[in-house]
């Protein structure tokens, strides 16, 4: 990895990993599915299978990959009896999110990628655009999770 921008990029996105996973580990169902601020907001069970599955498509995109198929409507329906299920999806995403940045040669941050959406049409951004993108998601959902433990497990 001799690129520094994939290089700070594999840095960001193991450590938001590993707040992603922070924030399921040993937790039980209902704390998992819980919705604490409301009927309008999303569980951890929700937040972490979105933004692993959301980095690991863009972070794949940004180095050029073909886009790895994904059921977005579905990361926004999903319950969970334990945290096992969980711990696989983030563990499965971080594995081939960060394969995907070590694996990556030379990459013309400037070069627009496109990939086609559930709805038919077909999408563009440029390669720095989904790094970019895909780092500061996954960060900011990691971070609304563990912050949704701390509601959760205060409240018991």
């Amino acid at each position: 990895m001799s690129d520094p921008i994939i290089a700070a990029a594999h840095r960001a996105a193991a450590e938001a990993f590993a707040v992603l996973r922070t924030a399921v580990d040993g937790l039980d169902a209902t704390a998992l599915t819980a919705r604490p601020a409301g009927a309008d907001t999303n569980s951890i069970a929700v937040l972490t299978t979105h933004a692993a599955k959301s980095a690991r498509f863009l972070l794949g995109i940004a180095v050029g990959q073909p886009p790895v198929p994904r059921d977005r409507p579905a990361e926004f329906a999903t319950t969970v009896t334990g945290p096992e299920a969980l711990l696989g999806i983030i563990d499965l995403a971080r594995a081939e999110s960060l394969a995907a940045l070590d694996e990556a040669g030379s990459v013309d941050w400037s070069t627009t990628r496109t990939f086609p959406r559930a709805d038919g049409t077909t999408a563009e951004m440029t390669a720095a655009w989904a790094l970019i993108h895909g780092i500061d998601h996954l960060r900011g959902h990691a971070d609304e999770a563990a912050l949704t433990r701390h509601v959760v497990t205060a409240s018991r």
